[in-house]
């Protein structure tokens, strides 16, 4: 099933009706499965979104990101052309806010993404927030800092980076085990039947009942109206952490997460931002577009 932009509004008496106890959320009524594309522009543009869902209804879903079998940068072919790949990446960066550095694919291009997927799952056996660590680190290494995610050196900077078992993860790398998630979720792609990517389905696990799926990138209120429609019952957001300490846990943000997470206009995220450097709390670091901010505590 796929999200109609009109759906959101039925199931009124049931979103009404629905209570879940607090036992209910030890186990968090909603799964989603994140479909993603480690070389695909707009699965990074929704890491704002996806910070923010975090943040405000986190308390309600469990996340589970997922490397996806249509993986573009599994197709060769696909890659013969920098040039449109380039410029893809150049009209997201200005459609969306999130940076992706076109010239990547004419100065150091990705050389073998299955590895990079492998090595993605490599992370994930030491747990779910340790790959997703890497995952971002992997992003942040291709879209930002121009370097090839298949390059072995460059994976263990990112698994330094993300603060992961390097010996572990090296041991991972090429193991039966890594190959093993990977086809598992190239197996969950094929049987959800996602196209593009990033697609997001969500699941009621209390409910037996089919998940609505959201292929493609859509504002931040489609995922919310379908987060509400799979619970039931209007979700109440929680309170959102002070500047600092959203900068502190998540150590390394553009412009346009914070933005996004907060509600803010670009010139009052900047003005907010500029505070924290005077007080020398993070530092400026500049890339192709927009600008992204380092927590220096």
């Amino acid at each position: 099933m796929s999200w109609n932009t009109s759906g959101a509004q039925n199931n009124t008496n049931k979103q009404q009706t629905s209570q879940y106890g607090f036992f209910d959320f030890l186990k968090k009524p909603v799964e989603i499965y994140v479909f993603v594309d480690p070389l695909c522009s707009d699965c990074w543009s929704l890491e704002p979104y996806i910070k923010k869902l975090m943040i405000e209804y986190g308390r309600y879903f469990t996340f589970r990101p997922i490397i996806s079998g249509k993986l573009t940068s599994l197709n060769a072919d696909h890659y013969n052309k920098p040039d449109d790949i380039a410029k893809v990446w150049e009209k997201t960066s200005s459609r969306t806010g999130m940076s992706c550095d076109g010239d990547v694919w004419f100065e150091n291009p990705v050389s073998s993404p299955w590895i990079t997927a492998l090595a993605i799952k490599a992370a994930e056996l030491q747990g779910r927030k340790p790959g997703m660590r890497f995952l971002r680190k992997v992003q942040e290494y291709l879209f930002l800092n121009k370097q090839n995610i298949s390059n072995q050196e460059v994976l263990m900077q990112c698994a330094h980076e993300a603060n992961i078992d390097i010996e572990e993860f090296e041991k991972d790398l090429h193991s039966d085990s890594a190959k093993r998630a990977l086809q598992c979720d190239l197996k969950l792609t094929r049987e959800m039947e996602v196209e593009e990517t990033p697609s997001i389905v969500l699941f009621n696990q209390l409910e037996e009942e089919e998940g609505i799926k959201i292929s493609g990138l859509y504002p931040y209120h489609v995922y919310v109206q379908v987060l509400e429609e799979m619970l039931q019952k209007t979700p109440q957001a929680a309170q959102k952490p002070s500047l600092e300490e959203f900068m502190k846990h998540f150590g390394f943000v553009a412009n346009k997460e914070i933005s996004t997470v907060f509600d803010w206009s670009e010139s009052r995220t900047e003005c907010e931002m500029k505070k924290l450097l005077l007080k020398q709390q993070v530092e400026r670091v500049p890339v192709k577009h927009g600008t992204f901010w380092r927590y220096s505590g």
